[in-house]
Protein backbone atom coordinates (compact mmCIF):
# COMPACT_ATOMS: atom_id res chain seq x y z
CA UNK A 1 0.00 0.00 0.00
CA UNK A 2 2.77 2.40 0.85
CA UNK A 3 4.44 1.93 -2.73
CA UNK A 4 0.64 2.67 -4.47
CA UNK A 5 0.90 5.75 -2.17
CA UNK A 6 4.27 6.74 -3.48
CA UNK A 7 3.44 6.41 -7.33
CA UNK A 8 0.19 8.55 -6.33
CA UNK A 9 1.87 10.89 -4.84
CA UNK A 10 4.88 11.80 -7.35
CA UNK A 11 1.98 11.39 -9.97
CA UNK A 12 -0.07 14.50 -8.04
CA UNK A 13 2.76 16.49 -7.27
CA UNK A 14 4.18 16.38 -11.03
CA UNK A 15 1.09 17.13 -12.73
CA UNK A 16 -0.11 20.72 -10.32
CA UNK A 17 4.02 21.28 -10.87
CA UNK A 18 4.01 21.52 -14.63
CA UNK A 19 0.57 23.11 -13.92
CA UNK A 20 2.44 25.51 -11.77
CA UNK A 21 5.09 26.45 -13.44
CA UNK A 22 3.14 28.48 -15.66
CA UNK A 23 2.29 30.58 -13.81
CA UNK A 24 6.32 30.80 -12.17
CA UNK A 25 7.85 31.38 -15.72
CA UNK A 26 5.64 34.11 -16.46
CA UNK A 27 6.18 35.81 -12.89
CA UNK A 28 9.94 35.77 -13.09
CA UNK A 29 10.24 36.13 -16.76
CA UNK A 30 8.18 39.64 -15.57
CA UNK A 31 11.11 40.10 -13.22
CA UNK A 32 13.68 39.73 -14.98
CA UNK A 33 12.54 41.84 -17.98
CA UNK A 34 11.24 44.97 -15.27
CA UNK A 35 7.42 44.37 -16.13
CA UNK A 36 4.85 43.62 -14.14
CA UNK A 37 3.48 39.73 -15.87
CA UNK A 38 0.01 38.53 -15.17
CA UNK A 39 -1.28 40.27 -11.95
CA UNK A 40 -5.25 40.46 -12.71
CA UNK A 41 -6.52 37.03 -12.16
CA UNK A 42 -6.59 36.45 -8.74
CA UNK A 43 -4.01 37.33 -6.11
CA UNK A 44 -0.23 37.61 -8.25
CA UNK A 45 -2.20 36.75 -11.09
CA UNK A 46 -2.22 32.95 -9.72
CA UNK A 47 -5.80 31.81 -11.68
CA UNK A 48 -4.11 32.30 -14.82
CA UNK A 49 -3.35 29.02 -14.69
CA UNK A 50 -6.79 28.03 -14.62
CA UNK A 51 -7.47 30.23 -17.14
CA UNK A 52 -5.23 28.20 -19.69
CA UNK A 53 -6.10 25.34 -18.58
CA UNK A 54 -9.72 25.87 -18.69
CA UNK A 55 -9.23 27.25 -22.24
CA UNK A 56 -7.03 24.33 -23.22
CA UNK A 57 -10.16 22.25 -22.61
CA UNK A 58 -12.49 23.81 -23.84
CA UNK A 59 -11.07 25.12 -27.39
CA UNK A 60 -11.94 23.02 -29.84
CA UNK A 61 -10.40 19.68 -30.78
CA UNK A 62 -9.40 20.06 -34.32
CA UNK A 63 -7.87 17.21 -36.69
CA UNK A 64 -6.93 18.30 -40.27
CA UNK A 65 -8.67 16.50 -42.62
CA UNK A 66 -4.77 16.25 -44.30
CA UNK A 67 -3.19 14.23 -40.97
CA UNK A 68 -2.70 10.93 -40.33
CA UNK A 69 -5.11 11.09 -37.83
CA UNK A 70 -4.03 7.83 -35.42
CA UNK A 71 -0.37 9.10 -35.50
CA UNK A 72 -1.68 12.42 -35.00
CA UNK A 73 -3.57 11.63 -31.48
CA UNK A 74 -0.66 9.43 -30.42
CA UNK A 75 1.95 11.80 -30.85
CA UNK A 76 1.73 14.47 -27.85
CA UNK A 77 0.92 11.02 -25.89
CA UNK A 78 4.41 9.60 -26.18
CA UNK A 79 6.05 12.73 -24.73
CA UNK A 80 3.82 12.98 -21.28
CA UNK A 81 3.87 8.90 -20.99
CA UNK A 82 7.90 8.93 -21.56
CA UNK A 83 8.74 12.00 -19.26
CA UNK A 84 6.47 10.15 -16.74
CA UNK A 85 8.59 6.68 -16.87
CA UNK A 86 11.60 8.62 -16.53
CA UNK A 87 10.29 9.89 -13.15
CA UNK A 88 10.35 6.58 -11.43
CA UNK A 89 13.96 5.88 -10.85
CA UNK A 90 14.20 9.32 -9.13
CA UNK A 91 14.62 9.14 -5.64
CA UNK A 92 13.18 12.34 -3.73
CA UNK A 93 14.23 11.38 -0.40
CA UNK A 94 15.13 8.00 1.55
CA UNK A 95 12.55 5.84 0.96
CA UNK A 96 10.94 7.75 -1.46
CA UNK A 97 11.30 6.43 -4.97
CA UNK A 98 8.62 4.97 -7.33
CA UNK A 99 11.42 1.97 -8.75
CA UNK A 100 14.96 1.34 -6.92
CA UNK A 101 16.83 0.14 -10.32
CA UNK A 102 20.18 -0.94 -10.54
CA UNK A 103 20.41 0.10 -14.03
CA UNK A 104 18.54 3.30 -12.96
CA UNK A 105 20.41 5.95 -15.02
CA UNK A 106 20.40 4.14 -18.04
CA UNK A 107 16.71 3.47 -17.63
CA UNK A 108 16.60 7.42 -18.05
CA UNK A 109 18.78 7.88 -20.71
CA UNK A 110 16.35 5.35 -22.50
CA UNK A 111 13.43 6.83 -21.31
CA UNK A 112 14.18 10.47 -22.77
CA UNK A 113 15.47 9.17 -26.05
CA UNK A 114 11.67 7.75 -26.76
CA UNK A 115 11.07 11.61 -27.05
CA UNK A 116 12.25 11.97 -30.68
CA UNK A 117 9.47 9.67 -31.70
CA UNK A 118 6.40 12.68 -30.22
CA UNK A 119 8.10 15.18 -32.18
CA UNK A 120 8.73 13.37 -35.08
CA UNK A 121 5.53 11.31 -35.36
CA UNK A 122 3.86 14.54 -34.24
CA UNK A 123 5.52 16.99 -37.25
CA UNK A 124 4.98 13.97 -39.99
CA UNK A 125 1.55 13.00 -39.33
CA UNK A 126 0.15 17.08 -39.58
CA UNK A 127 0.71 16.87 -43.24
CA UNK A 128 2.93 20.13 -42.86
CA UNK A 129 6.04 21.36 -44.55
CA UNK A 130 6.75 23.53 -41.71
CA UNK A 131 5.97 21.38 -38.72
CA UNK A 132 7.78 18.36 -40.81
CA UNK A 133 10.83 20.57 -40.97
CA UNK A 134 10.54 21.42 -37.59
CA UNK A 135 10.16 17.67 -36.33
CA UNK A 136 13.61 16.97 -38.46
CA UNK A 137 15.33 19.97 -36.89
CA UNK A 138 14.24 18.34 -33.63
CA UNK A 139 14.98 14.92 -33.96
CA UNK A 140 18.74 15.93 -34.75
CA UNK A 141 18.83 18.33 -32.52
CA UNK A 142 18.13 15.40 -29.47
CA UNK A 143 19.69 12.56 -31.16
CA UNK A 144 22.97 14.78 -31.37
CA UNK A 145 22.65 16.32 -27.92
CA UNK A 146 21.61 12.52 -26.04
CA UNK A 147 25.05 11.31 -26.98
CA UNK A 148 26.92 14.00 -25.03
CA UNK A 149 24.35 13.74 -21.96
CA UNK A 150 24.96 9.80 -22.22
CA UNK A 151 29.07 10.54 -21.95
CA UNK A 152 28.90 13.51 -19.42
CA UNK A 153 27.41 11.62 -17.03
CA UNK A 154 29.80 8.22 -17.52
CA UNK A 155 32.39 10.22 -15.00
CA UNK A 156 29.56 10.25 -12.15
CA UNK A 157 29.35 6.58 -12.57
CA UNK A 158 32.96 5.92 -12.76
CA UNK A 159 33.62 7.48 -9.24
CA UNK A 160 30.46 6.25 -7.64
CA UNK A 161 30.89 2.43 -9.19
CA UNK A 162 26.94 2.25 -9.72
CA UNK A 163 23.88 3.23 -12.26
CA UNK A 164 21.80 2.86 -8.90
CA UNK A 165 20.47 6.73 -8.52
CA UNK A 166 20.18 6.00 -5.18
CA UNK A 167 23.94 4.65 -4.59
CA UNK A 168 25.68 8.08 -6.45
CA UNK A 169 23.54 9.77 -4.00
CA UNK A 170 24.88 8.37 -1.33
CA UNK A 171 28.40 8.31 -3.00
CA UNK A 172 28.25 12.43 -2.78
CA UNK A 173 27.55 12.19 0.96
CA UNK A 174 31.50 13.83 1.60
CA UNK A 175 31.36 16.03 -1.52
CA UNK A 176 29.25 16.70 -4.74
CA UNK A 177 30.03 15.29 -8.10
CA UNK A 178 29.82 18.93 -9.18
CA UNK A 179 33.19 19.82 -7.51
CA UNK A 180 35.01 16.36 -8.79
CA UNK A 181 32.81 16.49 -12.39
CA UNK A 182 32.47 20.30 -13.27
CA UNK A 183 32.66 19.38 -17.08
CA UNK A 184 30.07 16.63 -16.99
CA UNK A 185 27.51 19.09 -14.93
CA UNK A 186 28.07 21.93 -17.56
CA UNK A 187 27.45 19.60 -20.57
CA UNK A 188 24.78 17.69 -18.92
CA UNK A 189 22.88 20.83 -18.35
CA UNK A 190 23.59 22.42 -21.79
CA UNK A 191 22.39 18.37 -23.00
CA UNK A 192 19.01 19.13 -20.78
CA UNK A 193 17.97 22.27 -22.20
CA UNK A 194 18.37 21.05 -25.98
CA UNK A 195 16.86 17.84 -24.64
CA UNK A 196 13.77 19.85 -23.86
CA UNK A 197 14.27 22.33 -26.75
CA UNK A 198 13.95 24.71 -24.28
CA UNK A 199 15.36 28.58 -25.51
CA UNK A 200 18.30 29.41 -26.49
CA UNK A 201 17.96 25.85 -28.33
CA UNK A 202 14.23 25.83 -29.15
CA UNK A 203 15.32 25.22 -32.89
CA UNK A 204 12.42 22.81 -33.56
CA UNK A 205 9.53 25.61 -32.75
CA UNK A 206 11.41 28.91 -33.50
CA UNK A 207 8.35 31.29 -34.31
CA UNK A 208 10.03 33.30 -36.88
CA UNK A 209 10.99 30.46 -39.15
CA UNK A 210 8.67 27.99 -38.74
CA UNK A 211 5.37 29.29 -37.29
CA UNK A 212 4.87 26.67 -34.44
CA UNK A 213 7.18 24.36 -35.90
CA UNK A 214 6.32 20.46 -35.02
CA UNK A 215 3.33 21.17 -32.95
CA UNK A 216 1.68 24.10 -35.73
CA UNK A 217 -1.11 21.99 -36.51
CA UNK A 218 -2.09 21.21 -33.27
CA UNK A 219 -4.92 22.54 -31.04
CA UNK A 220 -6.48 22.06 -27.59
CA UNK A 221 -5.58 19.43 -25.00
CA UNK A 222 -3.38 18.30 -27.95
CA UNK A 223 -1.50 20.30 -27.95
CA UNK A 224 -1.64 21.05 -24.17
CA UNK A 225 0.24 18.03 -23.45
CA UNK A 226 3.20 18.96 -25.91
CA UNK A 227 3.09 22.39 -23.06
CA UNK A 228 2.74 20.12 -20.09
CA UNK A 229 5.52 17.43 -21.52
CA UNK A 230 7.77 20.60 -21.75
CA UNK A 231 7.24 21.78 -18.25
CA UNK A 232 7.75 17.97 -16.58
CA UNK A 233 10.52 18.12 -19.13
CA UNK A 234 12.17 21.12 -17.60
CA UNK A 235 11.26 19.30 -13.79
CA UNK A 236 13.29 16.06 -14.83
CA UNK A 237 16.72 17.82 -15.84
CA UNK A 238 16.27 19.91 -12.78
CA UNK A 239 15.83 16.56 -10.77
CA UNK A 240 18.60 14.48 -12.57
CA UNK A 241 20.97 17.17 -12.23
CA UNK A 242 20.14 17.88 -8.13
CA UNK A 243 20.69 13.64 -8.49
CA UNK A 244 23.87 13.72 -10.26
CA UNK A 245 25.92 16.61 -9.53
CA UNK A 246 24.63 18.53 -6.55
CA UNK A 247 24.29 15.59 -3.64
CA UNK A 248 20.12 14.89 -4.26
CA UNK A 249 18.60 15.10 -0.83
CA UNK A 250 21.93 15.15 1.27
CA UNK A 251 21.90 19.10 3.14
CA UNK A 252 21.87 20.32 6.82
CA UNK A 253 19.46 18.24 9.15
CA UNK A 254 17.53 21.52 10.01
CA UNK A 255 15.50 20.62 6.95
CA UNK A 256 14.06 17.55 5.82
CA UNK A 257 15.85 15.41 2.84
CA UNK A 258 12.59 15.81 0.59
CA UNK A 259 12.60 20.00 0.87
CA UNK A 260 16.17 19.80 0.08
CA UNK A 261 15.51 18.04 -2.97
CA UNK A 262 12.71 20.00 -3.91
CA UNK A 263 14.93 23.54 -3.04
CA UNK A 264 17.72 22.34 -5.44
CA UNK A 265 15.36 21.37 -7.97
CA UNK A 266 13.46 24.68 -8.04
CA UNK A 267 16.67 26.33 -8.27
CA UNK A 268 17.61 25.06 -11.48
CA UNK A 269 14.11 25.37 -13.26
CA UNK A 270 14.89 28.89 -11.82
CA UNK A 271 17.63 28.84 -14.01
CA UNK A 272 16.03 27.53 -17.00
CA UNK A 273 13.59 30.31 -17.06
CA UNK A 274 16.24 32.63 -16.64
CA UNK A 275 18.31 31.89 -20.09
CA UNK A 276 14.88 32.07 -22.08
CA UNK A 277 14.77 35.82 -20.84
CA UNK A 278 18.64 36.66 -21.43
CA UNK A 279 19.67 34.34 -24.29
CA UNK A 280 19.20 34.75 -27.93
CA UNK A 281 18.33 31.95 -30.14
CA UNK A 282 21.44 30.17 -32.54
CA UNK A 283 20.87 29.13 -35.64
CA UNK A 284 20.41 25.87 -36.30
CA UNK A 285 23.72 24.94 -37.95
CA UNK A 286 25.75 26.59 -34.99
CA UNK A 287 23.58 24.59 -32.75
CA UNK A 288 24.51 20.66 -34.35
CA UNK A 289 28.60 22.78 -34.68
CA UNK A 290 28.36 23.80 -30.78
CA UNK A 291 27.90 19.77 -30.01
CA UNK A 292 29.67 18.15 -32.79
CA UNK A 293 32.82 20.19 -32.64
CA UNK A 294 33.15 21.62 -28.70
CA UNK A 295 30.97 19.37 -26.72
CA UNK A 296 31.69 15.95 -28.29
CA UNK A 297 35.74 16.43 -27.83
CA UNK A 298 35.23 17.85 -24.38
CA UNK A 299 33.56 15.28 -22.64
CA UNK A 300 35.70 12.59 -24.37
CA UNK A 301 38.51 14.71 -22.52
CA UNK A 302 36.91 14.85 -19.39
CA UNK A 303 36.12 10.68 -19.37
CA UNK A 304 39.90 10.28 -20.12
CA UNK A 305 41.22 12.74 -16.94
CA UNK A 306 38.46 11.25 -14.71
CA UNK A 307 39.74 7.44 -15.44
CA UNK A 308 43.39 8.35 -15.34
CA UNK A 309 42.33 9.77 -12.30
CA UNK A 310 40.40 7.01 -10.61
CA UNK A 311 43.02 4.59 -11.71
CA UNK A 312 45.56 6.63 -9.82
CA UNK A 313 43.74 7.00 -6.72
CA UNK A 314 43.00 3.21 -7.27
CA UNK A 315 46.52 1.97 -7.37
Amino acid sequence: MQHIWIVLGVLFVLLNIAAGLIWVERRLLAMWQDRLGPNRAGPLGIFIVLADTLKLFFKEDWIPPFADKWVFILAPAIVVGSVLMSFVIIPFAPGIVVADLNIGLLFFLAMSSLGVYSIVLGGWASNNKYALLGALRGASQMIAYEVFMGLSVMGVVMLSRSFNLIDIVAAQENVWFVVTQPVGFVIFFIAGIAETHRLPFDIPEAESELIAGFHAEYSGMKFGMFFIGEYMGITLISAMTVTMFFGGWLGPAFLPPVLWFFLKTFFFIGLFILLRASLPRPRYDQLIEYGWKILLPLVLVNLLVTGAIALWLKS
